[in-house]
């Protein structure tokens, strides 16, 4: 592999690097808030079983429950879309070590765009 293809290539790598630090760092904030709101979740949840006055339980409902209810879920959603992120950058890593390695091992090979076909 050529001097200038291989230092494109890391690069490139360092910089989808930092993009997956800032995604871990995303993904741990975001960690910690959805364990704040779970623990929020479950006790005003328990709270309303426990509780037998009905306007009381809708006041909890409307006040804390709900509102917790839909936090949580947009939390597990952004959970899942950084974990998603997580998987398609780090694809991005493995391809250009993958690449850099079999280019490492076999010099004389040729590149697909640079295959001329007969």
């Amino acid at each position: 592999m050529e001097a200038h293809v291989k230092k494109s290539l890391e690069e490139w790598k360092d910089e989808i690097g930092e993009i997956l630090v800032d995604i871990e760092k995303e993904y741990e904030e975001i960690k910690r808030e959805l364990q704040v709101y779970s623990y929020k979740f479950s006790i005003t949840k328990q709270v309303i079983q426990s509780t037998v006055n009905e306007e009381i339980i809708r006041n909890i409902r409307h006040l804390y429950h709900t509102p917790f209810q839909e936090r949580f879920n947009e939390l597990k959603e952004g959970i899942r879309d950084l974990e998603e992120k997580k998987k398609v950058f780090q694809m991005f890593i493995e391809k250009i070590d993958k690449v850099k390695g079999r280019e490492d091992s076999n010099s004389t090979m040729i590149p697909n765009e640079q295959m001329i076909y007969k």
